[in-house]
């Protein structure tokens, strides 16, 4: 079964068996072709990672990263007598670990969602910034860093705060939504746009009303993307935890998505109902996007290019691209903090412009490859 818009093709909703002549649909080809991708993408994460806490302005041996993080996971039970210097210590365990972790996360998680929202929305060009949710994170960490909203709340004010601008820019969606009658992958679409582009009007408007060119400076930093701000604490902790719960609850959703992807007609044909389908994906994404965004800042084309490339490799089925679109937006932003970390040293770049730099090609090439009916 093919579906309307040119990037969608679901997977068979039915099982299949191994042999390669009663499985005619060749399920078990599939399944073995997805397994292989997904090793090596864990493969190429690891490495990933590993290169990400290893090369920087000093430079640390990659047997001594595996020592450290030995040392620190078993409580110091392990190398009681340190072979590596309490500065290979602090920039291993306190700086770089975190901050590789913090990108794999909000790699993995930028890159389901955007996949979800292709098929919530059947849109090939749609991403987490499609929903506006990314412009509320943004205005509301715009708001903490000029005016200094929340600063005596929390030691974290900024992630509080761009949490909050999250929150209220999603429920504002999903109120446009469902005005008129029931919601729809239009309305979403529309009404995403709309409250996407009045929030970053009012994140402008902030800026000029504040005056302040320090602030200004750090508020565009932020929204360019930055894992700078990575520690062991509770914004790493809240990350990693709502994008794992997150990413468990959508892949137990495949099937439905699948249907949802196909057509509202189709979906309910299959016992899905589509308006209720969408609030609850509406809900997860929303709550992942804006704990990501609120860690990392508004960092753009992860979510757009990534779930191109998992189709690409394992097919439309959610449950097989789903997985794999995790461990690739995860590779890609922990190499793209590398990236922005060392190519003009000592001085940082945005993440943000890094992505963009390697995801607008990959746009024009799709511009250039999409068929019109």
């Amino acid at each position: 079964m093919t579906a309307v818009n040119t990037h969608v093709q679901t997977a068979p909703l039915t099982g299949g068996d191994s042999d390669g002549l009663d499985d005619p649909l060749g399920l078990e080809h599939q399944r073995r072709r997805v397994s292989l991708w997904v090793l090596g993408l864990i493969f190429a994460l690891l490495t990933a990672c590993i290169a990400g806490v290893a090369i920087g302005a000093v430079s640390i041996d990659p047997r001594v990263i595996v020592q450290v993080i030995a040392h620190h996971a078993s409580m110091g039970q392990l190398f009681t007598t340190p072979v590596w210097t309490t500065a290979e210590d602090a920039i291993v365990w306190e700086v770089r670990l975190p901050r590789v972790i913090l990108g794999a996360v909000v790699g993995a998680g930028l890159a389901v969602c955007g996949l979800v929202l292709q098929a919530m929305v059947r849109n090939p060009l749609a991403d987490p910034h499609l929903l506006g949710i990314n412009s509320g994170a943004s205005c509301g960490a715009a708001a903490a860093i000029l005016f200094g909203l929340g600063m005596g709340l929390s030691a974290h004010a900024l992630q509080l705060t761009a949490f909050l601008g999250a929150l209220v820019a999603a429920l504002a969606v999903y109120g446009l939504a469902r005005t008129g009658g029931p919601m729809s992958s239009l309305k979403l679409l529309l009404a995403g746009v709309a409250v996407g582009y009045a929030l970053n009007a009012l994140t402008s408007f902030l800026v000029f009303l504040s005056g302040d060119a320090e602030g200004t400076r750090s508020v565009m930093f932020w929204l360019l993307g930055s894992l700078s701000s990575a520690s062991w604490g509770s914004p790493l902790l809240a990350v990693v935890t709502v994008t794992a719960c997150a990413l468990t609850v959508l892949w137990a959703q495949a099937r439905r998505i699948d249907a949802l992807s196909i057509g509202d007609g189709a979906a309910r044909s299959l016992g899905v109902n589509p308006e209720r389908q969408r609030t609850l994906l509406l809900v997860i994404v929303a709550a992942c996007i804006g704990v990501l965004v609120s860690a990392a800042g508004s960092i753009g084309f992860v979510g757009l290019v990534v779930p191109h490339l998992a189709r690409a490799l394992v097919g439309a089925g959610h449950r097989h691209n789903l997985p794999v679109a995790a461990l690739l937006g995860a590779v890609l932003l922990v190499l793209a903090d590398l990236a922005a970390r060392t190519v003009l040293q000592p001085q940082e770049l945005p993440i943000g412009i890094i992505t963009a730099l390697l995801g607008t090609p990959f746009l024009i090439l799709l511009i250039r490859r999409t068929r019109t009916a």
